[in-house]
């Protein structure tokens, strides 16, 4: 891992901007912790990290009050790097079905979200190596974000995850719902009940295909980001209890 930049920012929190291979990324840690603090890997929107960066830091800014480092990378096929093969056009099909009112087929949904997946979850395992092996990070391991079907990947192959905040409001691959099965870790599923872009009995169906003993769904009114404050302060008492 290559530190490319650091600032402080006004909350005590260190701010880090890094790359691992050709992985961009940034880390954010208590600028002074007495402990190694445990990570959280905040998955971005697929919008890029430049758009998302306001919501990220706003997440990692609590994540560091609440004693925890937070982490986060640009996806594959988003920012500068090079796009994966057959995006645009799974993005122009989503958009032409969408458009005429048609069903999304299942055809696009995998050709549109699972190359991404394909090479996201591998990624997130690698900057998860590099990042326990830095000093100030240990302990157990959650997860934070969409799209849903890398979380849930993730969650039912990588044996360090401890628990994960899941947000509902991508397209779901049927292939998604087979790996739901195998998740087992505690889960926290935040659904925006009016999100236009969503397949809500999707995101129910697959909630209830997680095979986790203790999961939560959060079902709130409003679209894809009108998630309420109260909301995101249910999935910081979630991490405070499994993380801590």
């Amino acid at each position: 891992m290559q530190v490319t930049s650091e600032q402080l920012l006004d909350d005590g929190v260190v701010e880090r901007h890094f790359t691992l291979g050709e992985i961009p990324g940034i880390l954010w840690t208590p600028a002074s912790a007495s402990a190694p603090v445990p990570p959280i890997l905040l998955s971005p929107p697929p919008i890029g990290l430049s758009r998302a960066y306001p919501r990220l830091v706003g997440r990692a800014r609590s994540a560091v009050a609440q004693g925890f480092a937070a982490a986060t990378i640009e996806l594959p096929g988003y920012g500068d790097r090079p796009r994966l093969p057959g995006a645009e056009q799974a993005g122009a099909d989503l958009r032409r079905a969408m458009a005429a009112g048609e069903p999304v087929t299942d055809e696009i949904i995998d050709a549109l979200v699972l190359p991404l997946v394909d090479r996201a979850v591998p990624e997130w395992q690698a900057v998860l190596d590099a990042l326990l092996d830095l000093p100030g990070i240990g302990g157990p391991v959650g997860y934070s974000g969409g799209v849903i079907s890398i979380g849930t990947r993730l969650a039912a192959v990588e044996p360090r995850l401890s628990a994960a905040v899941l947000f509902a409001g991508s397209f779901v691959p049927r292939v998604t719902f087979e790996e739901a099965r195998r998740v087992t870790i505690p889960l926290h599923v935040l659904l925006q009940w009016d999100d236009a872009g969503n397949d809500r009995q999707a995101s129910l169906d697959l909630f209830d295909a997680f095979g986790s003993e203790e999961k939560t769904l959060s079902a709130n009114l409003g679209g894809h980001t009108g998630v309420p404050q109260f909301a995101g302060e249910e999935a910081e008492r979630f991490f405070a209890r499994h993380l801590s």
